[in-house]
């Protein structure tokens, strides 16, 4: 027998759609009805998105799609070019810090809170596929995880993956906030909280919001400080992950623990 649960969702997301066009035209606004042009438009660019997908349309389209919940009686393309010149592409446009948003003509509260929702969506299924997971079945993951939350952001951040005996994440945390090019790090603090949840190794990241990952010299001091202290108390520290803008650099891969240190 033929599965119809696609055909059957399909065809309830269309009409939930036409019942939220229905009721956004129901409401009075000062200028009247949304003109046809532009219900014609929304409603080929959902059907288009339900049919093919997200590669079925372009990154301005996809954000239109967001816009749409924000801002229903106008239109929203004009302002998702905006968004995607200014910031450069639909990821930076999600990660994009707020008061830099709110300085785009036409995004107001409620446009920046939909994006912040879609960006922290985002997060949230990226993190779950690496919480609870052993880390080498899950590495690839794992690096879609850190692009995810850190490649577009503007200013460095640190976080630590805490491992189990097995090597399953138990917990990511992030550890500190810096500038474009710094990120204050503590040893001590590193291994105070890997105790405190009972972790056998950890994984450092971090982002250099230049977007070449090449590690510097301050990484690699760091990251050695970090090791000694946690060799020290029986901890391991598999790796270091330096996040670029569209690549990423291992400690362990390049060579740099041990006797670099």
């Amino acid at each position: 027998m033929a599965d119809t649960r696609g055909m059957s969702d399909f065809a309830e997301s269309r009409s939930l759609f036409s019942e939220i066009d229905e009721i956004v035209e129901a409401v009075p606004m000062p200028s009247g009805r949304t003109p046809s042009y532009m219900r014609d438009h929304r409603k080929r660019l959902r059907e288009r998105f339900l049919t093919g997908g997200a590669t079925a349309v372009p990154d301005y389209e996809l954000l239109e799609l967001i816009l749409f919940r924000a801002i229903p009686r106008q239109d929203v393309k004009p302002l998702a070019h905006d968004l995607i010149n200014t910031f450069g592409d639909f990821n930076r446009v999600l990660s994009a810090p707020l008061h830099q948003l709110r300085q785009i003509n036409g995004v107001g509260d409620a446009v920046a809170l939909e994006i912040k929702i879609v960006e922290a969506t985002a997060h949230r299924l990226a993190r779950a596929k690496v919480m609870q997971r052993h880390v080498v079945s899950s590495w690839d993951a794992l690096l879609d995880y850190c692009h995810t939350t850190m490649a577009h952001r503007d200013t460095e951040q640190f976080r630590i993956l805490f491992l189990d005996t097995k090597n399953t994440v138990i917990g990511d945390e992030e550890q500190a906030k810096g500038t474009v090019d710094h990120v204050p790090v503590y040893p001590r603090e590193v291994v105070k909280r890997a105790l405190e949840l009972n972790a056998a190794a950890l994984i450092l990241v971090h982002n250099h919001p230049s977007g070449d990952p090449t590690p510097s010299q301050a990484d690699i001091e760091m990251t050695g400080k970090i090791d000694t202290a946690a060799k020290a108390l029986g901890i391991t520290v598999h790796d270091h992950l330096i996040i670029g803008k569209s690549c990423e650099v291992s400690f362990r891969a390049e060579g740099l623990f041990g006797e670099n240190f």
